[in-house]
């Protein structure tokens, strides 16, 4: 599994504050009590990156991410009744832009985190394998 151990170690710190706080807190919490626990565990993050998006050449947008972690992973916390599709294309945008290849979604509004805990990762076209032509209507 790709970047399995940073995962393993990300997901460790979700649970340690999860126990220590729970769920029901707004996320601003969540994602302040990560900062702390990444920090102690000695992870080097970016915390809520601006990704400008481009279009030829203009600015045509921006997305902020709560993490990058060790410029490998995108986290993203929520505190939601459940991880929607949504959550995950946004992580999908994330992965895009910034060129990574793993996210996590991170649910804290859960009676036990591992049921809010999503792996996202990027499909990656092999150049093995050439994209078909669209058959002519």
């Amino acid at each position: 599994m790709l970047h399995e151990q940073l995962s393993n170690k990300i997901i460790a710190s979700a649970i340690a504050v999860h126990r220590a706080v729970g769920p029901g807190l707004a996320e601003h919490s969540y994602h302040t009590a990560m900062a702390i626990e990444m920090t102690d565990r000695g992870m080097r993050f970016q915390s809520k990156p601006v990704l400008m998006v481009t279009y030829k050449g203009a600015t045509i947008g921006c997305h902020i991410p709560d993490f990058i972690v060790e410029g490998l992973i995108v986290v993203e916390l929520k505190a939601v009744r459940s991880i929607e599709p949504v959550f995950v294309a946004q992580a999908l945008t994330y992965l895009r832009v910034t060129k990574l290849e793993v996210a996590l979604v991170i649910n804290f509004n859960v009676e036990a985190l591992k049921f809010g805990v999503k792996r996202v990762v990027k499909e990656i076209l092999r150049a093995s394998a050439p994209p078909r032509p669209m058959s002519e209507s």
